[in-house]
């Protein structure tokens, strides 16, 4: 970590020799700027969305639709951040939601953190911060710089002019079977496990 305009930052890394742009499966966690809560409410444990909150589940729902090489796995939009699963796809074929084959997945990775306020900064670590810029077509970060653009100018364009993403996220590569599964567990669980998510302070 470095320290930046008195603050520490993380440092950005990309696993080296990897293409973001071939096929896998990845986990990805997009934070508000600030971490403000505008896409709704936890109530009971299940997420009331905002007019916000409908267009980012909206407009994450499109990413499916419009990249022919994307499909969506599970995701959730929480009251400040969004958490999903896109499944990049050299040849564009019908795959199923759920149950799909893993076997191009050749190895475990390390848990997810048990929240986004802990992901850490170690690029030893499978979690990484990405910036928004040097992407190339197809990547992983142009399909999310695409969606956090769409969905800033339709939020903004109902008034909310202030509403700003995070300027980075973050993504894990998925390996195989197992880590899928507890990936989707983690994300279909997050809004019952909201009160102890430390997102949930800020």
């Amino acid at each position: 970590m470095t320290l930046f305009v008195g603050k520490y930052r993380v440092e950005s890394a990309r696993l080296k020799g990897w293409d973001y742009s071939s096929k896998g499966y990845y986990s990805v966690t997009i934070c508000t700027g600030n971490r403000r809560h505008y896409f709704g409410k936890i109530v009971n444990g299940k997420m009331g969305l905002s007019e916000m909150g409908q267009i980012i589940q909206d407009e994450w729902q499109k990413t499916g639709i419009i990249r022919k090489n994307v499909k969506l796995d599970e995701f959730v939009v929480m009251p400040n951040h969004i958490h999903g699963i896109l499944v990049i796809e050299s040849i564009v074929v019908e795959t199923p939601r759920r149950g799909v084959s893993t076997n191009d997945l050749p190895r475990s990775t390390n848990d997810l953190p048990r929240s986004t306020n802990d992901l850490p900064p170690s690029s030893n670590n499978p979690v990484f911060p990405r910036d928004n810029n040097n992407w190339g077509p197809n990547t992983l970060g142009s399909i999310i710089n695409q969606f956090k653009s769409v969905s800033t100018k339709r939020i903004r364009l109902i008034g909310h002019e202030y509403f700003e993403w995070q300027q980075r996220y973050y993504d894990q590569i998925i390996w195989d079977q197992q880590s899928l599964d507890r990936i989707r567990k983690y994300i279909i669980n997050n809004p019952v496990n909201w009160q102890k998510d430390r997102m949930n302070k800020l």
